[in-house]
């Protein structure tokens, strides 16, 4: 799959990432969504899920997959939307988001039958699960990798800093993270609220392998990926993103955070999309 899956392919897959998202949104009615954070990842899934990690409808539930935690758990409708791309999910279930009976709710809820490895949502929590799991791994003689997506106002939480502290020093080397850097949080910017200070540097200083690219550059993404190698200590990627990317409605308009898709609105997004 590497040596076929290019740019081109992957603007395909974040386009029907994003339409599903909209059509989960719409579906949700007055339940309202977290569009703006699943839209900011819709490029990086699209690229994780169908060029870098060993995850399919075949595998899913095999040991040898690899494992994937969304630890910004509210940006779910991309994780959702990916899960229906690799066909792990159907479509009658996509369109079920917050419905009465639904196993796709508002976070992600466990559900490995349908491609859901842990509930997730209460921030800070992903990256202490991913290197349990990599350790786990390890010691089953697994060579299965993880990949933790956070968020950038997530790392306003201690226990990401005491994760970011262990992971080195237990060498843990098949673990990936992406933050995505959207330079918001719920309730405003993070220059605002918690300012975060150089990312970068910061992760270095903790000795992790580090990486800045550009989020939404999906050649930059891809070549990320495709040179990813084990050299014994964890790896973080930080992936500078735009809030609710993809459309003029959303677009860096911290609003659309976790807001309600009108009709109108809708009809104006799949004119943008198409």
């Amino acid at each position: 799959m590497k040596n076929k899956f290019n740019s081109k392919d992957a603007k395909k897959i974040s386009a029907k990432i994003r339409k599903s998202i909209l059509d989960m949104a719409f579906n949700a009615g007055s339940s309202a969504a977290h569009i703006g954070g699943a839209l900011s990842i819709a490029d990086v899934v699209s690229v994780l899920f169908f060029y870098s990690m060993n995850y399919d409808k075949k595998n899913f539930l095999k040991p040898e997959r690899d494992r994937f935690i969304l630890s910004k758990g509210h940006a779910c409708l991309a994780y959702y939307a990916s899960l229906y791309e690799k066909k792990i999910i159907n479509r009658k279930e996509l369109l079920s988001f917050e419905k009465s009976g639904s196993f796709l709710f508002g976070h992600p809820v466990k559900n490995k039958k349908k491609g859901i490895e842990f509930s997730t949502g209460s921030l800070g929590m992903g990256l202490s699960l991913g290197i349990g799991l990599s350790i786990a791994l390890k010691n089953k003689k697994n060579s299965s990798q993880v990949f933790v997506i956070m968020g950038d106002g997530e790392c306003n939480e201690g226990s990401v800093w005491e994760s970011a502290l262990i992971a080195p020093n237990l060498k843990i080397d098949n673990l990936t993270v992406i933050i995505d850097k959207n330079n918001f949080q719920q309730t405003g910017s993070n220059s605002e609220i918690m300012d975060l200070g150089d990312l970068k540097k910061k992760w270095l200083s903790f000795k992790w392998e580090v990486n800045e690219i550009d989020g939404h550059n999906l050649s930059e993404l891809l070549n990320y990926f495709e040179n990813l190698k084990e050299n014994k200590i964890p790896k973080v990627l930080i992936a500078n993103t735009t809030k609710g990317k993809g459309f003029t409605f959303s677009e860096n308009k911290n609003e659309w955070h976790h807001s309600v898709m009108t009709k109108n609105i809708y009809e104006k997004a799949l004119k943008e999309i198409k």
